[in-house]
């Protein structure tokens, strides 16, 4: 196993690829966008009821020069570009809402992956989602009051409406009004399947690996659109879609836990021999949905010395990257969350690796 550094757009910077390398990483997996401008950590400042702000790049696909520099820059500091993790809502809205350009983006998109694979990057993560990440708030209620960010969905509306020109909590069209019609799961499981059966002969073709986030927050509705991936099971039917060996599970640790339904070691223990699990975040919760609440690595509910030897025993040799880390008290809170996640994975490889 590999232990890597999961950055946002503003973030993939030459003082970022030098703390990671401080910290141990070796692996980088880039995000090219950007949720919020300002902030240390682009994860807790974050407006989640309100959306994550305006995606810039519709119509402006990435281009093939840029995924390249990207990658040979991460590489001059001794670091290799493990995945870019998921997709402009810009560039994808009408495929996750089936809409009058679907064709065209289904198109772009193919081009997309193959500039992906052009480029060197095995692994693309992705997140077939309406509502996408949406109804955490932001909390100081951590070990020593850190911050942090909690669900409760006895707290918000579950139900309110996503805005037309939104996709993925995202803003990618400000002049549209009115809201989105309900969609059930069955459709959203039918634009997924079309999806992958178009997508998944390009991936392998062009040797990346597309592998499914869960939904986070689990929860089987939110917003009046159906969640595909809100327990173990449900998760485990992407496989049912292909057999290709493009075809994986970007798997979150901490969403998996907050599920009611299924048991991470059995998942685990399940798909590791299969070679079907991308990458990993690695992180901790405290409770399951509809409360839960994001902790530091070492105090959740789930054994993560546990997790690191079961992928220790099937010879596990993707990436681990710390996730929504809480911040800590201190001039760079982001960072500090990030080192101490960091050191503690480096600990818990070594210690395994040296018995």
């Amino acid at each position: 196993m590999k232990l890597g550094l999961g950055l946002y757009k503003s973030l993939l910077n030459d003082n970022n690829f030098n703390f990671a390398k401080q910290a141990g990483a070796t692996h980088i997996v880039a995000q090219l966008i950007d949720y919020v401008k300002g902030g240390d950590n682009p994860t807790l400042t974050r407006n989640y009821l309100d959306g994550w702000g305006k995606t810039p790049n519709k119509d402006k696909p990435w281009q093939l020069d840029d995924l390249i520099s990207l990658r040979k820059k991460i590489e001059s500091h001794g670091l290799k570009l493990e995945a870019i993790e998921n997709f402009d809502p810009a560039h994808w809205f009408d495929i996750l809402l089936d809409g009058p350009l679907k064709a065209k983006q289904m198109e772009q998109m193919k081009r997309t992956i193959q500039d992906v694979g052009k480029a060197g990057i095995p692994i693309m993560g992705y997140y077939f989602s309406l509502a996408g990440v949406w109804g955490w708030s932001s909390v100081t209620e951590g070990r020593g009051n850190a911050p942090s960010v909690r669900f409760d969905g006895d707290k918000i509306d579950i139900h309110s409406p996503i805005p037309n020109g939104m996709v993925w909590n995202m803003r990618y069209d400000d002049q549209l009004s009115g809201s989105l019609p309900p969609v059930s799961y069955l459709e959203m499981w039918d634009r997924l399947s079309d999806f992958l059966t178009t997508m998944l002969p390009v991936a392998e073709e062009n040797g990346v690996k597309l592998v499914a986030h869960p939904d986070d927050p689990p929860m089987e509705s939110l917003r009046n659109t159906g969640r595909l991936f809100t327990s173990i099971p449900k998760y485990e039917k992407l496989l049912e879609i292909s057999s290709s060996p493009s075809n994986g599970f970007e798997l979150c640790l901490g969403t998996l836990q907050e599920m009611t339904e299924g048991n991470v070691y059995d998942f685990l223990e399940k798909y590791l021999p299969l070679n079907r699990i991308g990458y990993i975040h690695f992180r901790n919760v405290k409770g399951k949905v509809p409360l839960y609440q994001e902790v530091f690595v070492d105090e959740g509910d789930l054994d993560m010395v546990r997790v690191m030897k079961i992928l220790k025993k099937h010879d596990y040799d993707g990436v681990l990257i710390p996730d929504h880390t809480p911040e800590m008290t201190c001039g760079a809170p982001w960072h500090a969350g990030m080192a101490f996640a960091l050191g503690y994975m480096k600990g818990v490889m070594q210690s395994i690796n040296n018995k």
